[in-house]
């Protein structure tokens, strides 16, 4: 695979002197301890006297336990104990206690709580051992008798069934009211397209397994590593379902192995190694199998149908989108999937519709991009097939109806460079050479196509607290609870902070991963960085003050009489703008002043009066080049540009691999991941990395990452956005529009696997992808 990245503003990093400035493509501080295996992960974590937990599932979708059958389960050597809803330490009764963070309407899944289930792979007992061994072969001989009631895990029969969501989780807005008269307009336009499009299951895959090791102190304090996305959240969940005041929780989290939404929720492996735990009085790891990664974590399956109406001359006239996905019979899942569609391009008329359906499986979850990775991937299709109606190009479509305000609310936006994005991915991508017929180019047995789609998504900031300490010689030390999950919010710390008092990357330690720490958000939403790292700014900004008042305060000081706008930080201190050889190093100040160290605390809230007047964004604009074998119906991704406008670019080098990393997803989703189910069963079968497809080194080429200038200060004092959802948003509709130019077939529904691309007849139906 080859990467690369063009980035006008990026200045080049000085290696002789080890001092960085915001935007450098500098590497990962937390590198080398991931490389060497340093980094320890949820389920490396030793522990005195470690008993190991093993999760067993029910193999029916919904019914009762009858009861267990264990004498043979608990006669195995080394075997502690056998925990289930009938033995289970005490845990509370009401739903509220078990709604973490980021939980949806509905009652929370309360593991081993009673007898019900609810989806099959359910966990209804653990294994504790001595051994992982000894608890792994006892699971294996657990019985457990069901009264089996009729399931339903099948969406596309249960249609006319489906229900507007309940009252709604944080971050998720219902679509708006109706604008202008979008049924009427459509059928007055002079170009009309309508198609359903169908995404089938993904479910997450990170490298990290579900994990949790309880450490259990000789005072009963829980020490807990957990992979989550926010220890403080764990902790929320902890002390709430078990009565345990928060002083006798602490969950860590310094390294996440992947997740991308996967830890947005406490998963149910941590309380049952929290039961075992308080119920043995001993420590308990407790790792899901791969297999049972497949029992929960999956983007919702979703049908979507889009209507569109135009002019002769691409003007849009009306937008009619709707979508229906699943949800679990306990709660209200919800996804932002069709609100994109009145917000990316500029029409009068636009009607959105979002419904779900309820069935026998787990709750969906958050997965990179949620709902906007199927909502905008219908909708740019959509804009496709309407451009070929009209016989003009994909982009030229997009730039005849650029959106410059929110139609939706009437606001503009707080920036927006996307016709930048468009200009520059297209000369990169060569786009001008195009031609638009299909089927209009051949390399040896391969259909050479070119496809292209916009890629949206919100700039999210919440609030965080941030602190930091000063050393005499000149280590800066920076904490906060955020996470990294491989992400590079390590790194992308450390250079705010180096940058704001002109130090050394190495004289740097950010620490977060630890509930104990200043709060911070969990991380998702790609709000991460534009949250704490403005909290890192801005302790960082109260440090810059206190130094400039101790230089000013010694005895002939040569700051005595300057402002603090007239100073800079850098060079390891701070000098004179207009006389840089006027300096004090951070040392220098330190001792003069007789402090060991120095320390600020920071409180960062979004300014919501102002950011209320914009909508905030960022934007992409993502070009393809596929090439296939017609015959066999193989695809292959051979070149992708994906230009960015994501306000200000932090980290360079972590940023472009959040962009590549996503765009590898993309094709991911575009060309292999679906989950089947087997609903007779109501289970999901290719539940292993042998049968769950997903993109591998061969499937990925060239990958051309363009940073566009950006600097939005509504979004976040500053500049960011944020890059980890936009960089997948675009990438499977714009591989499937490449399709539909190389063979002149559309495909409609993802994965777009061999079977559908060599499909005789034209273009492909969700009916007869189904």
């Amino acid at each position: 695979m080859n990467e690369r990245i063009h980035d006008l503003q990026t200045p080049v990093a000085d290696a002789g002197t080890g001092f960085v400035r915001v935007g450098m493509p500098v590497s990962r501080v937390d590198g080398r301890a991931k490389v060497t295996g340093e980094a320890r992960y949820a389920a490396e974590h030793p522990a005195h006297d470690l008993a190991y937990g093993v999760v067993v599932g029910s193999t029916i979708a919904r019914g009762r336990i009858a009861g267990f059958r264990l004498r043979e389960a608990l006669a195995v050597p080394g075997v502690v104990e056998i925990i289930t809803h009938e033995n289970r330490p005490r845990m509370r009764s009401f739903d509220l206690f078990y709604k973490d963070m980021t939980a949806p309407a509905g009652a929370p899944f309360r593991p081993l709580y009673d007898g019900e289930i609810h989806f099959s792979g359910q966990p209804v007992a653990l294994v504790v051992a001595e051994t992982f061994e000894a608890a792994r072969y006892a699971a294996s001989l657990v019985a457990v008798d069901y009264l089996p009631q009729q399931h339903e895990t099948n969406l596309m029969s249960q249609l006319a069934r489906s229900h507007k969501p309940k009252p709604l989780k944080a971050g998720f807005s219902p679509p708006p009211d109706e604008r202008g008269d979008a049924e009427a307009a459509l059928l007055a336009a002079a170009v009309r397209i309508e198609a359903e499009y169908y995404s089938g299951v993904e479910h997450h895959n990170p490298l990290e397994l579900f994990a949790s090791t309880v450490i259990r102190g000789e005072d009963g304090h829980l020490t807990i590593y957990d992979k989550t996305q926010s220890s403080q959240n764990s902790r929320w969940y902890v002390s709430r379902v078990f009565g345990l005041g928060k002083d006798k929780v602490t969950v860590r989290n310094p390294y996440v192995g992947g997740a991308f939404g996967s830890g947005l929720r406490p998963q149910y492996q941590l309380p049952l190694a929290v039961m075992a735990a308080l119920q043995l009085r001993r420590s308990v790891r407790v790792v899901l199998t791969r297999q049972q990664m497949f029992s929960l974590g999956h983007r919702p399956e979703t049908l979507q149908r889009i209507r569109l109406g135009a002019d002769r001359d691409g003007r849009l006239r009306a937008i009619v989108h709707e979508a229906v996905a699943e949800t679990s019979c306990y709660e209200d899942y919800v996804e932002v999937v069709v609100n994109w569609s009145g917000q990316l391009y500029a029409c009068d008329n636009v009607k959105l519709i979002y419904r779900l359906v309820a069935l026998d499986q787990s709750s969906p979850m958050d997965m990179r991009a949620p709902g906007a990775a199927h909502g905008v991937h219908a909708l740019e299709v959509a804009m496709d097939e309407l451009a070929w109606a009209l016989r003009l190009d994909p982009l030229e479509l997009r730039l005849r109806n650029y959106a410059e305000q929110d139609q939706m609310k009437g606001l503009p936006f707080s920036s927006k460079a996307l016709r930048d994005c468009y200009e520059r991915g297209a000369r990169r991508f060569g786009w001008a050479r195009r031609p638009l017929a299909p089927r209009s180019m051949r390399e040896g047995s391969e259909l050479v196509g070119w496809g292209m789609a916009t890629g949206t998504w919100d700039a999210m900031q919440m609030f965080a607290r941030a602190g930091a300490v000063l050393h005499a010689d000149g280590r800066l030390v920076v904490s906060s609870a955020a996470t990294d999950i491989g992400t590079g919010t390590y790194t992308a710390m450390c250079t705010l902070a180096a940058d704001a008092l002109g130090l050394r990357l190495e004289q740097v330690m950010f620490q977060l991963g630890d509930s104990n720490l200043p709060v911070a958000p969990i991380e998702g939403g790609s709000s991460h960085v534009a949250t704490v790292g403005s909290a890192v700014a801005g302790v960082c900004a109260k440090l810059q003050k206190r130094l400039f008042r101790m230089a000013r305060r010694l005895h002939n000081s040569p700051f005595a009489k300057a402002r603090f706008d007239e100073v800079e930080f850098a060079g390891g201190g701070l000098r004179l703008r207009r006389q840089p050889s006027v300096a004090m190093s951070v040392e220098e100040v330190m001792a003069a002043a007789g402090e060991a160290a120095i320390e600020e605390k920071y409180l960062m809230l979004p300014k919501v009066l102002k950011q209320k007047k914009y909508l905030r964004a960022t934007h992409s604009a993502v070009f393809c080049e596929v090439k296939v074998d017609e015959a066999f119906g193989t695809v292959r991704v051979t070149r992708v540009v994906s230009a960015v406008a994501a306000g200000r670019i932090i980290s360079a080098k972590t940023a472009r691999s959040q962009v590549s990393g996503a765009v590898v997803w993309g094709i991911s989703q575009a060309l292999h991941e679906e989950t089947h189910a087997d609903h007779r069963l109501g289970r999901f079968m290719n539940h292993n990395l042998a049968e769950y497809h997903v993109t591998v080194n061969a499937d990925v080429r060239d990958i051309d990452v363009i940073f566009v200038d950006e600097d939005d200060r509504v979004v976040s004092a500053i500049g960011a956005k944020g890059v980890g959802e936009i960089g997948i948003v675009g990438v499977a509709a714009a591989v499937c529009n490449a399709i539909f130019h190389a063979t002149g077939r559309r495909v409609r529904s993802t994965p777009m696997t061999p079977e559908k691309v060599m499909a005789p007849g034209g273009d492909v139906s969700v009916s007869a992808a189904l």
